[in-house]
């Protein structure tokens, strides 16, 4: 589902944050990246979304290339970023329409879906609510719902548990575990041990923009 090949990407000549990195991840798999700031995580799935240009090695998705079909691979994934920036003029509510819009999804199907993320992340209420009252708790639970509306093939998530209290963080591990089965692909960053060892197939620790390991969560973890 997504094959990264000879990925490198430099933001002064010579001085690459992240070289020559190879990774595929098959469909149904839940892949997690760890590593110290800098390491070159958030740089990689910053070009693996395409917000991010690289000159060096190719990322597929879904066989598709990131570089030669942009708009057709980014149809396919969602990304929650670590700090979304959504639209603060827009109620909640407005935000997941307007994701709906673009994707052009179903009235039914969307209602369907947010009825029942909000409801379960205790959201509902404050949909009719400007986004820019909200929490940034409430911000990142927002984003998070706005990602399963068009039912992506790939999940890409940075620290999706930012800012979430005990309930919220349960209801993600909870909606990941869903999407494992319905056969979605997720490659997380996160620094939630929890999370890690519960939902993750296998760890891959990131240093100086290099694949140190590759690890089975337990071998990681404890």
């Amino acid at each position: 589902m997504l094959k990264i090949i000879n990925y490198s990407k430099a933001y002064r000549k010579d001085q690459y944050a992240v070289k020559n990195l190879n990774l595929e991840v098959e469909a149904g798999d839940l892949f997690a990246f760890i590593g110290h700031n800098g390491a070159g995580k958030s740089t990689t799935i910053k070009s693996i979304v395409g917000i991010l240009p690289f000159e060096e090695g190719e990322i597929y998705i879904d066989g598709l290339s990131v570089k030669d079909y942009p708009v057709e691979c980014k149809k396919k994934i969602a990304y929650i970023p670590d700090n979304p920036d959504l639209y603060e003029s827009l109620t909640g509510m407005q935000y997941l329409n307007f994701i709906g819009d673009v994707f052009k999804i179903k009235e039914a199907q969307r209602k369907k879906i947010v009825e029942q993320y909000a409801k379960e992340f205790e959201l509902y209420q404050d949909l009719n609510n400007l986004i820019s009252s909200y929490s940034h708790g409430m911000k990142q639970k927002l984003a998070i719902i706005s990602a399963f509306i068009h039912s992506p093939k790939l999940l890409i998530l940075d620290e999706p548990t930012n800012s979430l209290d005990e309930d919220g963080v349960e209801m993600v591990k909870k909606i990941l575990r869903q999407e494992k089965e319905r056969g979605a692909t997720i490659v997380l960053s996160c620094h939630d041990t929890q999370i890690l060892e519960d939902l993750s197939d296998e760890i891959i620790e990131i240093q100086t923009g290099k694949i140190k390991g590759i690890y089975a969560p337990k071998e990681k973890i404890m």
